[in-house]
């Protein structure tokens, strides 16, 4: 997709009533329509400004079927090479979903720390289906199918929850909810398997 010049959107935090709405499905020629076009590429600019890898429409107070993702090179350069491959994280370009409707191909029993850019300064663990198939519309309007494993199906799943009115947070381990300072200060090298497990053993 070529750029068109966007502007970055304003992006409504928790609480907003929009966030926990279901979002209205567009129509082919809705898609191809000047504004939905102008909209996918303010979303895009807002995203990479912000940085993020997913933005939902409700997260810039429009209740549509309509998120954008793309996770860039540089956003892994903080990731060891480990770290990389136990999150099965690799680069994602910039597309968009519409319409979208998903498949748990697995358990949702992959745990990782998450955050939203709707929750800023916060993260918590959130279980995820590991393998997720995703039919879907592209900002063509054109059909779409995207089968993802690893951190790609993570992205889909919590971008897909924004368009039915979910957040991470209905998702968490909700024990393991904490401020960005704390994760960084007291949790970020520890495994996520014993930070778990921790979380777990302390509601027992």
């Amino acid at each position: 997709m070529k750029g068109k010049n966007g502007m970055r959107l304003k992006i409504p935090s928790v609480g907003e009533p929009v966030l926990r709405q279901v979002g209205q499905v567009l129509t082919v020629s809705e898609i191809k329509s000047s504004s939905i076009q102008q909209l996918i590429e303010n979303m895009r600019e807002t995203v990479q400004d912000a940085p993020g890898v997913g933005l939902a429409a409700p997260q810039v107070g429009l209740s549509l079927q309509l998120a954008v993702i793309e996770d860039r090179p540089e956003y892994h350069r903080g990731l060891s090479q480990e770290e990389l491959a136990l999150r099965e994280r690799y680069p994602v370009p910039f597309h968009v979903v519409i319409n979208p409707r998903i498949q748990l191909l697995s358990e949702p029993d992959v745990t990782f720390f998450e955050g939203c850019l709707s929750i800023p300064g916060f993260t918590a663990l959130v279980p995820r289906a590991r393998h997720v198939l995703v039919e879907c519309l592209d900002h063509n309007g054109e059909p779409l199918r995207i089968e993802a494993q690893g951190w790609y199906a993570r992205i889909l799943q919590h971008e897909i929850d924004h368009l039915y009115g979910r957040l991470y947070i209905d998702r968490m381990l909700s024990r393991s909810f904490m401020s960005l300072e704390n994760y960084t200060r007291y949790w970020k090298d520890k495994p996520v398997r014993e930070i778990e497990a921790s979380v777990k053993s302390s509601t027992e």
